[in-house]
């Protein structure tokens, strides 16, 4: 099972990421006393200049709740991506986890790097988390630095970060400790927090969790309090990494709602969803909670990731979702569904005016297990960015999708059931319009769709002598919808898959089949799916000649 991860890079193009053993069902040990762990008010409170806490809630200087809906970006390690600051908030991400060294581990970002990620990020009118990585790990990774060095070179920063605290939330240390003794983990947290408010920062500061951020034997949770009484200003946020540890509904509402019945301010700093070798983490209740609560969280990550199975974009190509992507920016929960800009970056006038109603959606391409909807889009003073389709039954209604455009496939229906959906338009100021009229349709009886007309472009992305990275894109070059496929092909040498993402293979020798994911299950007309995968090879690694998709023959691209 895999208990943590480190994002440390090995070489100048890859992150590892490290498992780390622990028994299956551990229980998060320690708990938040209600009755004494409350945030505190008044006086201690930070200055309201800026981002702030105040009743364990994360304000923005005008007192409105901010709540980050973002990404994390590798940026010591690529520091030439610098178009994706722009790329993420054209998403409809509101925040950006950006990666720096302390030059401990790695190389040291300077002030005027650093200076410029800042004016990148208001720019893009993103709020800038920064953290300092060469902490991960520390105390039983040998390579880690302390919170103290990279306390300090926060410090030497502080020309560039004064003035900035409506804009940048400094996470002092990734992941600052292992496995080994995490009850360490306090002092030298309490330490650094002091150091940095010695110093003069006035800025919301971040501390992530031991355990490799996970926390899994429960050394943040039952010392969460001490730590916040330590920061004087009461400017303080708490982290928490959702990884394979959080594989059940329990295990993630358990933990947040801890701090949150304990008035703590707390995030999800980093949290993953693809299963793998190390386990399946519940990335549906992780974002569902979030959303219940108004917990920011912040996805690993935008690109770049040894394992790519984490990677939300393939090759920084924002034109590129992986099926990981695709469930971060566009599923239930997800960020165009949820994201609201920062007021700091509105003006001194509020947008209060919503969008008008969309138009009554039209269903097309209505199979057994999915529907299209199309509808004559909104208008808003500002802008649109985003639409949310509910299932209406009689007085309730549902959340099913979420899409930037006036179209969506709803998927994981039915056979044979009636169903009535209406949409929603939302601004980037979070106004939501009237909803629309609803459409109502009856899903086709039986399994999904065959004989649909296809093509497939199989490609390696990298190869590393025995292993390599696959990715198969799959299009319906057909009419109508196809549903609950299963795309069949062989291997010509010999070669084995692993890890796949976007679908679960079935492999007998070198014959190879591959049922969907939920997400992957509907392909619209003339739409296509992506789906990736880690294997094995030998001497040669000829790809594959010919496909089939539910025993139909598909062109080769």
């Amino acid at each position: 099972m895999r208990t943590a991860r480190s994002t440390a890079r090995t070489h100048p193009a890859l992150f590892i990421r490290r498992a780390l053993t622990a028994l299956l069902g551990i229980i998060l040990v320690g708990a938040l006393a209600p009755a004494t762990a409350l945030a505190r008010t008044g006086s201690t409170e930070a200055a309201t200049t800026g981002l702030h806490i105040s009743d364990g809630r994360l304000l923005e200087g005008n007192g409105k709740d901010f709540v980050m809906r973002g990404v994390n970006h590798a940026h010591t390690w690529y520091p030439g991506e610098t178009q994706s600051l722009a790329d993420i908030k054209a998403t409809g991400a509101n925040s950006v986890r950006v990666v720096l060294s302390d030059g401990y581990r790695w190389t040291k970002n300077s002030p005027t790097e650093v200076a410029g990620i800042i004016t990148q990020c208001k720019a893009n009118r993103l709020i800038c988390v920064l953290e300092v990585h060469d902490t991960t790990g520390y105390g039983e990774d040998s390579a880690a630095g302390t919170l103290d060095h990279a306390a300090d070179y926060w410090i030497s920063l502080k020309d560039v970060l004064a003035g900035q605290e409506s804009y940048v939330i400094i996470n002092i240390g990734n992941e600052p400790w292992g496995n080994t003794n995490p009850a360490g983990w306090t002092a030298p947290t309490i330490s650094a927090v002091q150091k940095l408010r010695t110093a003069g920062f006035q800025h919301t500061i971040m501390v992530d969790a031991p355990n490799w951020g996970q926390d899994w034997q429960g050394v943040m949770r039952a010392n969460a309090q001490s730590v916040y009484d330590a920061d004087t200003t009461g400017n303080l946020i708490f982290s928490i990494h959702m990884y394979s540890v959080y594989n059940t509904a329990q295990a993630v509402t358990d933990y947040l709602n801890a701090f949150v019945n304990a008035g703590l301010p707390i995030l999800i700093g980093e949290f993953g969803g693809p299963a793998d070798q190390y386990g399946d983490p519940d990335e549906d209740t992780m974002m569902a909670t979030a959303e219940q609560l108004k917990l920011g969280y912040l996805a690993w990550s935008w690109s770049g990731n040894t394992d790519p199975i984490l990677d939300l974009v393939i090759d920084f190509d924002p034109t590129r979702l992986s099926s990981w992507g695709e469930r971060i920016f566009h599923g239930v929960n997800g960020i165009a569904q949820t994201s609201k800009e920062a007021t700091v970056f509105g003006g001194t006038t509020a947008d209060t005016q919503a969008p008008t109603a969309p138009g009554t959606p039209t269903a097309s391409a209505v199979t057994a297990t999915s529907a299209t909807l199309n509808w004559a889009a909104s208008t808003d003073n500002v802008g649109v960015t985003g639409y949310d389709v509910v299932r209406v039954n009689g007085t309730t209604e549902t959340s099913v999708a979420a899409s930037t455009t006036a179209s969506v496939t709803v998927n994981s229906l039915t056979a044979h059931t009636a169903y009535s959906f209406a949409v929603y338009a939302r601004d980037a100021a979070g106004n939501r319009s009237a909803r629309s009229a609803a459409v109502s349709l009856t899903t086709a009886t039986g399994g999904g769709s065959t004989g649909a007309a296809c093509s497939v472009a199989y490609r390696v992305v990298g190869d590393w002598g025995n292993g390599f990275q696959g990715e198969i894109t799959l299009r319906n070059t057909g009419t109508a919808a196809v549903s609950n496929w299963k795309l069949g092909f062989s291997f010509a040498n010999g070669q084995t898959i692993g890890n796949m993402w976007g679908g679960t293979p079935t492999q007998s020798g070198s014959a190879v089949s591959v049922a969907p994911a939920a997400y992957t299950s509907a392909i619209a007309a003339n739409a296509s799916v992506t789906l990736g995968f880690i294997g094995t090879r030998g001497a040669t690694n000829t790809s594959p000649a010919a496909f089939d998709l539910s025993g139909t023959a598909c062109a080769v691209a």
